[in-house]
């Protein structure tokens, strides 16, 4: 009975084709992934004009074939050699988008390492615009009090503290919210950052002028470089120097000093927090994720300078679209092309 079902079901998606995707699928092996890459918005289309974060994946790799994933709305793009990439949305969306990537049957990914690649404001105490940070933690900013800064008691720094807290720098509580913190393998984060530090990333004058206003910031006014640091999460877009400050204590806070405070952005959390969701039921490894963050901006003008009036910057943004997959790209390849070894076991530094 079940041999006719599944002709049967072959035959349908035979005849159907294109017009039942789904069905044809399901009469099909899962594709095996070795690399899922998760970019957040492209700005067009998905090569041949101006570049976001999912096109220079796409335009780079290459990555020639599409497919549809139901719950996904951006069409995905996928190597016959086992890289697949996928556009999430942002803030709120990312987490519908990662979670129907994980549940869809098109594709095996119990192996497969994640690399989340995308643009964010960067601290510049700790790196230039245009730099690229592979995160050792990444922090949700999401579950959080909120009293407006104009009536805040005069010994609070700022407004924000933790749930179940009565004043900032606190750590309280986020059941049935968040797991507030996530700490990325550290073995395979010190791979990836030894593998890649050495790459070249694009300066030009128009760089060297956003920076130049830092100069008391020695990590602000390099260029643009590869480093180790770590990401925090909100859905909301923020910025400013008392803002910086809290992202600062924030990270210290909840990683128990460990942390630092390093690229800004609106979507990791919900990234991390799906996958840890999907942690035990065999279809992803948690363990086989990295997060790969480029500044796109700074999260605060220079000191004395006023916040507004422009916090973002085209040059800076192209600086950081490229970056994305200059260093990603080199984790991606390794991991492909050393697949016999890397599937079985987590690369580490130095291991052959």
């Amino acid at each position: 009975m079940r041999a006719w079902i599944l002709r049967t079901l072959v035959v349908l998606a035979t005849l159907l084709g294109a017009s039942a995707p789904g069905l044809a699928q399901a009469a099909s092996k899962p594709i095996p992934i070795k690399v899922v890459v998760v970019t957040t918005f492209e700005i067009g289309a998905d090569a041949g004009d101006v570049a976001g974060e999912f096109q220079p994946w796409v335009e780079g790799w290459p990555l020639k074939q599409e497919i549809k994933v139901p719950g996904i709305r951006h069409v995905a793009r996928y190597s016959d050699d086992g890289v697949l990439a996928i556009v999430s949305d942002m803030r709120g969306r990312t987490r519908e988008s990662v979670a129907a990537l994980i549940l869809s049957n098109q594709f095996d990914l119990t192996k497969a390492y994640w690399i989340v690649s995308g643009i964010a404001g960067v601290d510049p105490a700790s790196a230039s615009v245009g730099s690229a940070a592979w995160a050792r933690y990444v922090v949700d900013a999401d579950p959080i009090y909120e009293v407006d800064d104009r009536e805040i008691p005069a010994d609070w720094p700022y407004g924000l503290y933790s749930n179940d807290a009565d004043r900032p720098n606190v750590k309280g509580k986020a059941e049935g919210s968040s797991a507030m913190v996530w700490t990325l393998d550290r073995g395979l984060v010190d791979w990836a950052y030894d593998l890649t530090k050495g790459v070249k990333l694009p300066d030009n004058p128009d760089l060297a002028k956003l920076r130049a206003g830092y100069v008391k910031e020695p990590q602000a006014l390099r260029p643009p470089f590869v480093l180790q640091g770590d990401a925090l999460g909100a859905v909301r877009f923020w910025h400013g120097t008392h803002r910086t400050q809290w992202a600062r204590d924030w990270v210290k806070l909840w990683t128990d000093g460990a942390g630092t405070f390093t690229m800004s952005d609106c979507e990791d959390q919900g990234i991390l927090d799906v996958l840890d969701a999907h942690a035990d039921s065999g279809r992803i490894d948690r363990r086989r994720v990295l997060v790969l963050r480029t500044a796109s901006n700074y999260t605060r003008p220079p000191l004395g300078e006023p916040t507004f009036p422009r916090v973002l910057h085209d040059d800076g943004a192209k600086a950081a679209f490229e970056a994305e997959f200059l260093v990603g790209g080199v984790v991606a390849r390794d991991l492909v092309k050393n697949w016999d070894r890397h599937a079985l076991a987590l690369p580490q530094v130095g291991a052959r």
